[in-house]
């Protein structure tokens, strides 16, 4: 059995998902404002518009004199443009809408067995944090999804100022959770960023792989989780 005393967790698509895909959401604020804008249109077009971004100002602007939210409020808005809306009183409402929109959990569901694991990791004693790629509305997100009390600490890349695949993240979180590596885990979907990052500073990685999604080389089975369903007995045969 691995002698862990703190856990780690990724959330985007290891322990929240988005409900609709970013195009139906950014659809439907559209109608209702009166504007008609295919939803396959605005995924390829936020796709783009995130990544110029993205490049542009890494890590939602911090330090380059932008807040998340208004990095946020310019790349829907440059979505909309570039799938031909281009009224910018209309723009900025649909913007600030979608901002407040993805703060809640009418855009996010709990993965299958997620709740679940959480509440019996906690009840194994495991000391529990979140290390995220996100902006600073994790926390309200992870309230809203009846998550956040599951965790003693939230660590996203806006806040600590550094973004997976950095090791200060996770030297942070090693920091907050009073452990040395070895006596913690990553848990997380992202090959470089979860898996391979945790494990450069030391810790263990475990890596959210669903049925179907390929495997990744170097990665022992026994790291590999099918559902996060499997992290206990994982842990206890290692």
């Amino acid at each position: 059995m691995l002698r862990l005393r703190l856990l780690t967790w990724d959330v985007k698509d290891t322990l929240l998902r988005l409900r609709q895909p970013v195009g139906e959401s950014y659809a439907a604020e559209a109608r209702a404002h009166g504007v008609r804008v295919q939803p396959e249109a605005l995924g390829q077009s936020f796709r783009e518009a995130y990544g110029a971004q993205s490049r542009r100002f890494p890590n939602y602007g911090r330090g380059r004199g932008l807040s998340s939210q208004q990095w946020w409020v310019d790349v829907v808005k440059q979505t909309f443009r570039l799938s031909g809306v281009h009224e910018d009183g209309v723009l900025t409402l649909m913007a600030e809408n979608l901002y407040h929109d993805f703060c809640s959990a009418r855009n996010w569901e709990v993965l299958p067995g997620a709740g679940e694991t959480l509440s019996r990791c906690c009840q194994r004693s495991f000391r529990m944090g979140v290390v995220s790629n996100f902006d600073n509305r994790l926390e309200n997100v992870l309230s809203q999804c009846n998550l956040r009390h599951h965790f003693e600490f939230v660590l996203t890349s806006e806040d600590v100022g550094f973004a997976k695949p950095d090791r200060r993240i996770f030297e942070e979180a090693l920091r907050l959770g009073g452990v040395p590596p070895e006596q913690a885990a990553h848990v997380g979907d992202d090959y470089a960023r979860d898996y391979r990052a945790a494990r450069a500073v030391g810790m263990h990685g475990f890596l959210l792989r669903a049925a179907g999604q390929g495997k990744e080389p170097g990665v022992p089975p026994e790291h590999i989780l099918p559902t996060l369903s499997h992290l206990l007995a994982l842990i206890e045969k290692g």
